[in-house]
């Protein structure tokens, strides 16, 4: 059985990517679902891929489901359009688009095709991850959730460095007329 792996870019940065390993059987929708596990994102919004050209030009759609849209084709379906059927080159291309409202474009290349299953490997696999990747709904920290368990444990959010100080200076104040009446 062949296993396809793809080099899947963040559009705006090809120094992210992830590597997606999966079966020339396998649907689009188990690709679909291997990004946005690599990239952290949830399973919410609407998606599509566009069979793609060495110019990252659009071509034949395959969506999650049916849209409210003019289509110029009617476009198939991920869950009953299997990878293997689709790939009509050696470096084939797709793009993906997920959630049309922020747009979230991905450019996947195929990079290797292998004839062996690596049978301690369930797939699709995520098989290399470069770079941090976007954040869906906002910031990603570099630090992590380790630094939220910091921040509540100590609640920096409301320390006021300027009160402490305004504190310690009536405190030296006293101090002050204490020593000079003795």
């Amino acid at each position: 059985m062949a296993i396809l792996k793809f080099r899947i870019y963040y559009e705006e940065d090809e120094s992210i990517y992830r590597d997606v390993a999966i079966r020339h059987n396998q649907t689009f929708k188990d690709l679909h679902e291997a990004i946005l596990k690599s990239y952290e994102f949830d399973n919410k919004h609407k998606a599509t891929f566009y069979r793609s050209n060495e110019h990252w030009q659009r071509g034949r759609e395959i969506t999650l489901e049916v849209y409210d849209k003019v289509y110029k084709v009617p476009p198939l379906l991920m869950a009953e359009t299997q990878i293997g059927a689709e790939i009509h080159q050696p470096n084939q291309r797709f793009i993906y688009l997920y959630d049309f409202t922020k747009n979230w474009t991905f450019l996947l290349e195929l990079i290797n095709v292998s004839k062996e299953e690596n049978p301690r490997i369930t797939y699709p696999a995520i098989i290399r991850s470069e770079g941090i990747g976007p954040s869906q709904y906002g910031v990603k920290s570099l630090l992590g959730e380790k630094f939220a368990d910091i921040e509540e444990k100590y609640d920096l959010s409301n320390h006021d460095p300027f009160q402490e100080m305004t504190d310690k200076e009536e405190d030296f104040g006293s101090q002050d007329e204490n020593n000079e009446e003795e």
